[in-house]
């Protein structure tokens, strides 16, 4: 600071020497003078620019001191050339625009705009003029005497303004620039509420909030809003060619503001497509405003610009601070020397040239990860049907439309509220008058008005009633209905309740999603110094915890995710989690939801239309009933029948089961028991008003087990085998979340209705493999051919989001780029999905010894249970020839899911996730890699970790792999290791990942363990490319009649996703520093060769020698 005040030479009174004619021409200095508050003229940004400007021979500062700026009038202020003057908190705008009249300096940024700017009706105004993209807006003015007087009608789940129409979600902004309390409002299928944003105080930006409606005084923009992926982008023009941009997390998706050791807010330089350049030409030229500042949001492939902010400079960035200073001395030379006769010419300097660093070794990128994931743990799924003739209901049904298709599905809270509404006063007219023509059933329409009136308030996530319209009435089918007396159309009403994401089910997605972020590059904590990178970055609140590594591909706008969910809300709810838990977010879900889950109800990607069966599924059906209904032990004929794949799984289940009737009575006779027990239990004084997990009561888990009695045992004594899976549902749920009850019998419940479940789930999927793939491929094409694009768009050249490599220090590699498909949805797709990969012939088991292993296991795993995975990755060879089979390679893994309630004894075991080849038993086990605890494979890249890390541990046991998506709760009291010695290739070491600790010992929500979460396994590491794309295209085309559904389906999702995309493969490495200085000062070089099946496995490569470094395929 002190050369400043130096190079100002007490300037500011300098008038007589300015008006002195005779001074030789050489000698005179151009006066830039800079007129702002003391805050904003002494702040390190403006100090670190003013120095750099004084090294311009003939330009010299003065800064106008905040006192006289106050209080001396114009005539009285300082004397320049130039002047840089802006408008801050307590700045009085109107004497600077009188200064400028009275000396006429050059403006560098104009005084009469900054007005405008102060204002974000104007704003907005001169950004349409120019034809610059704007999320679509409406402005509420509001007369503040007497604000009921204006133009918004507020619903439930939208405004309309002047007319037009916004649905939640929306943005609320305040039309005066200087108020910073935004808010965003939600849409009640997200949960509602608003997010309220403010400026920053200390680590918050923003704070959800429960309240729904609109503010109802002062005037307001509404605009919609654009999901952003949670990132926005700030940019920083210095005259209309020079633009600097980073990317700073938004402060909607949980208001934590992220800071470096130094406090500051993080943010990540990012390079502007050549439209953004344009945009910022067109906001800095119409404001007229050298040094401007302005916000972008990027969705959907567009840039839109929410936000002008006038002059602001970029804070710690050296080269920001060089170039500033360069362009605008260059800019004020080239104005004011030719008319100061100064002898200047502009410098020619080369354009910055874009580095592209190169790679070496023999290195494996990872380039997508594609996962396929069902949803977390869930309350038991509950349904009711009902046959409904009262014109109410007709009415209803013609409202919303039902007559288009003869279908309706109702899940707002407006529309159940109307449900509601008819169910009380059919149910009072009933109670007046028993002869009154009222077909409906009193017991239905409790139930009925029972269910929806449950919570106190509509949420639309837990209930939805479905009416179908029946031109003759309803066929009788079950127990439930006594023979209908009328002729004539009426309506099928299936009311759905429960199947909510419980605790412990966001717990789960929230460990898997935080333990997922280790299977990308860096993705380990330890000792950044290793990494031969100092920036500040790495101190923050990323540094030293694992997954680091995807953080900072995501904010650097490196990582391309996109997240998908089905329209159920446990499967959203659940996708919303795992976000959280991958990108560290904190807070409510719902802000997570609406910003980073897209849904992909459109289309049928992801959902299925249950009630919808194929012709093949119904048969299925059928045949399974048949078989389940035999009064006798299973033969070998039925073996034949119901198990011709010879699965173990079934086998076993089947020879549990001996005699399917027998089995069935056993299990009615033990609901019984239980409704009783729970009957005795209500009776108690004490134990009444339980309260069990999730706030159920003893009566409503009485309602929950006394309709599944009255509807597994059929008027005709024969059994409902549809019922057993919702039995099994039940008794999963209570066994592990109401086990402090003590209910008798409830473990042999559980055995005997898992072991039927284990036949009849997978079996409604089809029997043979014919059957399973042609069920499967009535699901799952859409989402095949999803991740077929998602596979094939990775490697073509597309624009997208990429970091500026120029000031990318401490990013290490700032050309990789990963993208990332998270598709979250429920049971049915993922049998699905692995029917297709396990039966649809993308490798022969007999040549291929790998697969037949990981066909033996996935035919040994009983259940998919919550939050199973199917992970395909694609990794791609830089050194290949770009056209060869060989460039590009996919691994595909696989996990059941949670851990079931007595699972350790007969859970098969796979072989570890990504497992090298056997020739490697003897080598030296690499020290911590991605699987934290079975090393499996030398190319995993060095765990940069301290080696005091290291501890031994018995070689064969198999809990805690985070690395590998074992997800652990130590508040589960059982880790048994038994029956796990079988299958383990490698010797094991650990390092305990510090990722998992926070959740050990806690107990959730009044809560019942979280049960841990299957490590992957892999099922093939050495697949080309061109096989899988092959495989989908055979897949899909096989099945005509739902192509056609399929390029509907993906023609709707990619009109809304223009943004796709790709790096060039740069060196991975981070400049600085020898490669050797990569790892700990023990651990030593890789020495001789590896085995090429450890290259990332990827089939045949050139060994690495020592010149090569390590392999950091996967966790550089």
């Amino acid at each position: 600071m002190g050369q400043t005040d130096a190079g100002m030479k007490n300037e500011m009174f300098r008038e007589e020497e300015m008006d002195d004619d005779d001074e030789s021409p050489s000698e005179r200095q151009i006066v830039v003078g800079i007129c702002a508050m003391t805050k904003k003229s002494k702040s390190k940004p403006m100090t670190q620019i003013l120095e750099r400007l004084c090294k311009f021979d003939y330009i010299d500062m003065v800064i106008f001191p905040e006192e006289v700026i106050l209080e001396e009038p114009v005539e009285k202020w300082p004397l320049c050339d130039c002047l840089i003057s802006f408008h801050s908190k307590g700045f009085p705008l109107d004497k600077a625009v009188e200064y400028a009249k009275l000396r006429n300096p050059l403006l560098i940024n104009d005084l009469n705009m900054q007005y405008f700017i102060q204002d974000r009706r104007e704003v907005y105004r001169i950004l349409q003029e120019e034809g610059i993209d704007l999320p679509r807006y409406a402005v509420l003015n509001r007369d503040p005497d007497n604000p009921e007087e204006c133009n918004l009608v507020e619903g439930e789940d939208q405004v309309e303004v002047n007319g037009e129409v916004f649905h939640k979600p929306f943005v609320e902004k305040p039309v005066c620039a200087e108020d910073h309390n935004v808010y965003i409002y939600y849409p009640t299928s997200a949960g509602g509420g608003s997010q309220r944003l403010f400026r920053k105080i200390g680590s918050r930006s923003s704070v959800y909030s429960p309240e729904s409606s609109v503010r109802k005084t002062g005037s307001y923009i509404y605009e919609e809003f654009m999901p952003t992926d949670g990132t926005d982008v700030k940019v920083y023009t210095v005259g209309p060619d020079y633009a600097h941009a980073e990317a700073r997390k938004s402060p909607a998706l949980d208001g934590k503001v992220e800071r470096d050791s130094e406090g500051k807010e993080i943010r990540y330089p990012v390079m502007l497509t050549a439209m953004e350049k344009l945009v910022a030409r067109k906001v800095c030229l119409a404001f007229k405003q050298t040094v401007c500042g302005f916000d972008l949001l990027r969705a959907n492939g567009h840039s839109f610009v929410c936000d002008v902010n006038g002059f602001s400079f970029v804070k710690n960035s050296m080269k920001y601070y060089d170039d500033c200073a360069k362009v605008l001395g260059n800019m004020v030379m080239r104005e004011l020397a030719p008319q100061l006769h100064i002898p200047w010419s502009i410098p020619m300097e080369a354009e910055d040239i874009p580095i592209v660093p190169t790679t070496s070794g023999t290195m494996m990128e990872l380039r997508c990860v594609i996962a396929i994931i069902r949803h977390g743990d869930r309350t038991p799924k509950q349904k009711m049907k009902m046959e409904v003739r009262h014109p109410l209901f007709f009415e209803l049904f013609e409202k919303y439309g039902g007559y288009k298709t003869g279908k309706l599905k109702l899940k707002k809270p407006k529309q159940l509220q109307e449900v509601l509404d008819i169910a009380r006063l059919l149910l009072v007219e009933l109670g007046q008058h028993t002869d009154c023509e009222i077909e409906e059933k009193k017991s239905k329409l409790e139930q009925l008005k029972t269910v929806l009136e449950m919570y106190g308030h509509f949420s639309g996530i837990n209930r939805k009633v479905q009416l179908t319209y029946l031109r003759n009435g309803k066929p009788k089918a079950s127990s439930e209905e006594e023979d209908s007396k009328k002729d004539g159309p009426s309506l099928l009403l299936v009311l759905k309740w429960g199947g909510e994401l419980t605790p412990a089910g966001r717990v789960q997605a929230e460990e898997l999603g935080r333990a997922f972020r280790c299977m990308y590059p860096g993705g380990q904590a330890g000792n950044r110094r290793s990494l031969g990178c100092d920036s500040p970055i790495d101190f923050g609140d990323y540094a030293g915890f694992p997954g680091c590594g995807l953080l900072r591909l995501h904010s650097t706008y490196r990582h391309d995710l996109k997240i998908y969910a089905s329209d159920e809300g446990r499967v959203q709810m659940t996708a919303a989690a795992f976000a959280k838990g991958l990108l560290a977010l904190e807070g409510e879900l719902t802000p997570i939801l609406v910003q980073m889950v897209k849904s992909a109800n459109m289309n049928g990607l992801l959902d299925s239309d249950s009630d919808s069966l194929t012709d093949c599924q119904q048969k299925v059906k059928a045949r399974l009933h048949e078989i389940m209904q035999k009064d006798q032990d299973f033969t070998e004929e039925d073996y034949q029948k119901l198990a011709p794949t010879g699965s173990p799984s079934l086998v076993n289940s089947m020879k549990v089961i001996e005699n399917p009737v027998k089995t069935c009575d056993k299990v009615y006779a033990l609901i019984q028991s239980l409704t009783s027990q729970i009957r005795k239990r209500l009776e108690d004084p004490k134990s009444a008003d339980l309260q069990l997990y999730h706030s159920e009561t003893l009566e409503l888990m009485l309602q929950r087990w006394s309709k599944l009695e009255r509807d597994f045992r059929m008027k005709n004594g024969r059994y409902d085998i549809s019922k057993i899976p919702d039995i099994y549902d039940c008794i999963k749920y209570d066994l592990q979340h109401n086990a402090s009850l003590d209910l008798e019998d409830t473990r042999e419940l559980f055995r005997l209705s898992r072991a039927l479940a284990d036949i009849v789930i997978p079996q409604e999927y089809g029997i043979n493999r014919a059957e399973k793939l042609d069920i499967a491929q009535a699901y799952c094409v859409p989402l095949m051919k999803k991740i077929q694009l998602d596979l094939q768009r990775t490697h073509e050249d597309e624009a997208v989001n990429k970091l500026h490599p120029l000031y990318s220090r401490g990013v290490m590699s700032p050309g990789r780029h990963v993208r990332t498909r998270l598709y979250f949805t429920s049971e049915s797709h993922v049998h699905s999905l692995l029917s297709i990969f396990r039966y649809g012939g993308l490798l022969n088991e007999e040549k291929d010894q790998q697969w037949k292993q990981a066909m033996d296991y996935l035919s040994a795993v009983t259940e998919l249970n919550y939050m199973t995975q199917i992970v395909i990755m694609l990794y791609e060879d830089n050194n290949k020839d770009p056209s060869s089979e060989e460039r590009f390679h996919v691994e595909l893994h696989f996990s059941p899911g949670v851990k079931g309630c007595e699972d350790e004894e007969t859970i098969p075991l796979g072989f570890g996730f990504r497992p090298a080849s056997s020739e490697n038993e003897d080598k030296k086990p690499n020290q911590g890699s991605l699987e934290d605890l079975s090393q499996d494979e030398p190319d995993q890249a060095l765990q940069i970790s301290d080696p005091i890390n290291i501890q031994r541990r018995s070689p064969m046991i198999r809990n805690r792999k985070t690395g590998s998506m074992e997800v652990l709760s130590e508040t589960s009291p059982t880790h048994s290791t038994k029956g796990c010695t079988s299958h383990r290739l490698f010797i094991s070491c650990s390092r305990q990942s510090p990722e998992i600790k926070p959740a050990s010992g806690l107990g959730f929500e009044g809560c019942s363990m979280v049960p841990s979460i299957y490590p992957l396994e892999t099922l093939h590491n050495s697949l080309s490319l061109k096989q899988v794309d092959e495989f989908l295209n055979s897949v899909c085309e096989s099945n005509s009649e739902v192509q056609a559904k399929t390029m509907k389906a993906l023609s709707g999702l990619f009109a809304s996703q223009s943004q796709i995309s790709l790096y060039s493969p740069q060196q991975p490495l981070s400049s600085s520093g020898s490669e050797a200085s990569l790892r700990p000062p023990s651990q030593p070089l890789w020495h001789g060769s590896i085995p090429s099946s450890a290259v990332s496995s990827a089939g045949p490569s050139s060994p690495i020698t020592e010149s090569s470094g390590l392999n950091f395929s996967f966790s550089e």
